[in-house]
């Protein structure tokens, strides 16, 4: 690996820099005809790229384009965003707060900021208790952890569950039942975290299947998930057991190669365009301890093509196969994990204990498995969406959804889409989109 010497900084010094140089964040409207321009012009810090894209992210923009620049002591980005539908950013409430949470009162390097109206997606729900499960997925199973909860008088009030490579990997924030505070109580814990643990290994004996742990950091949710499953090594799948999951037209085309003027090594992925696609990419270099010195970003109908200019914190470039192989399985492995075919089903319904539980339990004895979920509550409602797809692997008989709107119907608002597996469905139609906005269907349940 060729290396690069590195200037040292003093953290002081760079404290300083910053209060004399604070960051600059413009919102620009009238540049381009059918999109948003976010400029941001800071001083260079660990992980900053990382934090801007969460921020756009967070609050649903589509990032289009982009141009990455911080080689040196300056970072300079330029993003071109739209909202979920194609239109440019008018919002105020929205401008204000990406002006604010860019500017230079954001201190976002402690990971703590949240969009007010985000109940999932940042450790923010509230007086709770964070749990992590990691395991190997089967049908069924998270029914069978929300049944865990639901008995042990556990409420659970948000959670967002990814399976990748026949692993799952769930946050689930929870609180008592009766008081709606956080469980803190080292003996009612070690009970739930035991039958949780029993529930994820199944019937294997192996205590390294699964995994149990509580947590009240301020990781962002999306990162944990994505840090969970790097853990675990979901990239490592032989590559069969992957394929059978995923369709061509989802298969990313990614290259690594050396970028001999700059000593850079120089990533280039091609993909199917979708929500958050940027953050997943630059999420997992970041945690693999990889620095983007320059990136350009850009989206062509459903197609997305993206390249970036690293180095190793250490300085190093990738000039060793086996490190650029294994880099390449991870980004693939980062970009799959919010893939999701089949039907999404989108709830409303009033919060209470236990309506979790419920649900899955519906969804288990209609024969259908549960790839990935969000769930959140705002105010007394509960708002779910869950992607499944039929447990024998077979697409989703409609008849089995009329089923289920006749059996949860009266008691909660759904809506079922299809996700579109075609290569034709662009990234605005809201294709494994992550984030949950209800709209329309949250009103009517509302009124």
């Amino acid at each position: 690996m060729a290396k690069v010497c590195w200037p040292y900084f003093d953290p002081e010094y760079e404290n300083l820099s910053m209060r004399i140089n604070p960051p600059r964040v413009s919102v620009d409207n009238l540049s381009c005809s059918d999109c948003t321009l976010i400029k941001v012009d800071s001083m260079n810090k660990p992980g900053i790229l990382l934090e801007v894209v969460q921020i756009l992210t967070d609050i649903d923009l589509l990032i289009t384009k982009a141009y990455i620049s911080s080689d040196g002591g300056w970072f300079m980005d330029v993003f071109h965003v739209t909202d979920q539908q194609g239109n440019k950013i008018t919002d105020g409430k929205i401008i204000d707060y990406i002006e604010k949470a860019l500017g230079p009162k954001g201190d976002t390097i402690d990971g703590v900021k949240t969009w007010p109206g985000k109940r999932v997606g940042v450790h923010s729900v509230g007086d709770h208790t964070a749990i992590e499960l990691i395991g190997k997925d089967r049908p069924g199973l998270l029914s069978e952890i929300s049944a865990v909860l639901a008995d042990l008088h556990f409420n659970v009030v948000g959670a967002e569950v990814w399976t990748h490579n026949r692993r799952i990997a769930c946050v689930v924030y929870v609180n008592d039942d009766a008081t709606c505070r956080a469980v803190d109580d080292p003996t009612r814990l070690s009970v739930m975290e035991e039958q949780l643990k029993n529930v994820l290994r199944g019937c294997e004996d192996d205590d390294k299947v699964a995994r149990t742990s509580f947590s009240m950091g301020f990781t962002h949710v999306d990162r944990r998930l994505h840090q969970m499953l790097f853990a675990d090594r979901d990239y490592e799948g032989g590559g069969t057991t992957i394929e059978a999951d995923y369709p061509p037209s989802f298969k990313p085309k990614i290259t690594i190669d050396r970028c001999e003027d700059k000593g850079y090594s120089a990533v280039s992925v091609m993909c199917k365009d979708r929500p958050k696609l940027m953050f997943d990419i630059v999420c997992t270099l970041t945690d693999m301890q990889y620095v983007v010195f320059h990136a350009s970003i850009s989206s062509d109908g459903p197609y997305a093509s993206q390249e970036y200019f690293i180095r190793h914190m250490d300085g190093c470039t990738l000039d060793n196969e086996g490190e650029k192989e294994r880099v390449i399985k991870c980004l693939e492995a980062a970009i799959r994990r919010r893939v999701s075919e089949g039907l999404s089903l989108e709830l409303c319904a009033k919060d209470r204990v236990g309506l979790l539980s419920e649900v899955t339990r519906v969804l288990r004895e209609h024969g259908l498995s549960v790839t990935r979920a969000g769930v959140s509550t705002v105010g007394e409602q509960a708002m779910n969406v869950f992607y499944v797809r039929d447990a024998s692997g077979k697409p989703v008989d409609m008849k089995t959804i009329e089923a289920l709107r006749k059996e949860i119907g009266h008691t909660m608002m759904l809506n079922v889409k299809k996700e579109p597996s075609s290569a034709k469905t662009p990234e605005a139609s809201g294709w494994a989109k992550t984030s949950f906005f209800f709209g329309s269907l949250f009103e009517r349940f509302l009124t």
